[in-house]
């Protein structure tokens, strides 16, 4: 059964949003809809005929995405205390060529974002991690990708894990992704700052930084 927009957890959240930043919501058009293979609302492009507190008319167009997660994982060796990045390489829309990630997935109404930022690590990278070992990089708060043009509202956690050299190789080019959402995803174990130059994804980007920032690793930080 599909799910309708105005019963999506994140047109909802959206609406609410609005709503109690002051604007007058006159009318929402829906122009199209993308289901996941459960019925549910993915994506939407919507127009908007809103008013702002100050009388203004806020620009119309939403790419309607709702909440995601993004998660670094930072392996280190235990003998070495060399840290390697675990990304998932993938196709993208975007350019169509492969791209390098840290792994994310979007948030929906059944699970906190900490619950799915471990089913996401857990089905894109094989790793089973707890919420316990997260680093919440913005103590709780949302940042916005495009705030003129989505609702795109993303969480950004990090995780360390120690592993013998072994173990780190044994996480490199597993084949994960689901195929009722046609995802082909592979695992990539790289040194830190060669992880970072392959990632061009901006909240990948903004994650390196923002995670040596918080543990201190000012030494890498200068080599990126």
């Amino acid at each position: 059964m599909q799910e309708q927009l105005e019963d999506a957890h994140k047109f909802k959240l959206w609406k609410k949003n609005l709503i109690a930043n002051g604007l007058k919501i006159n009318k929402v058009d829906e122009h199209f809809t993308r289901r996941r293979y459960n019925g549910e609302v993915l994506f939407s492009l919507l127009m908007l005929d809103a008013e702002t507190p100050e009388g203004d008319k806020i620009p119309p167009i939403c790419f309607l995405k709702g909440e995601v997660v993004c998660v670094l994982i930072c392996l280190i060796n235990k003998e070495t205390r060399e840290k390697f990045l675990l990304l998932v390489k993938q196709r993208r829309i975007a350019e169509g060529g492969f791209t390098y990630e840290h792994p994310a997935g979007m948030v929906d109404g059944t699970k906190t974002p900490l619950e799915i930022a471990v089913q996401e690590v857990r089905e894109e990278t094989g790793l089973e991690i707890s919420e316990d070992q997260l680093m919440d990089l913005m103590n709780g708060k949302r940042t916005f990708p495009a705030t003129g043009t989505s609702d795109e509202a993303v969480y950004l956690y990090a995780c360390e894990i120690e592993m013998t050299g072994e173990e780190i190789a044994a996480m490199n080019n597993k084949e994960m992704g689901t195929d009722y959402e046609f995802e082909r995803i592979t695992t990539h174990v790289v040194p830190f700052v060669e992880g970072h130059k392959l990632i061009n994804n901006t909240n990948a980007v903004l994650l390196d930084y923002m995670y040596l920032t918080k543990i201190g690793d000012f030494e890498t930080l200068k080599k990126l």
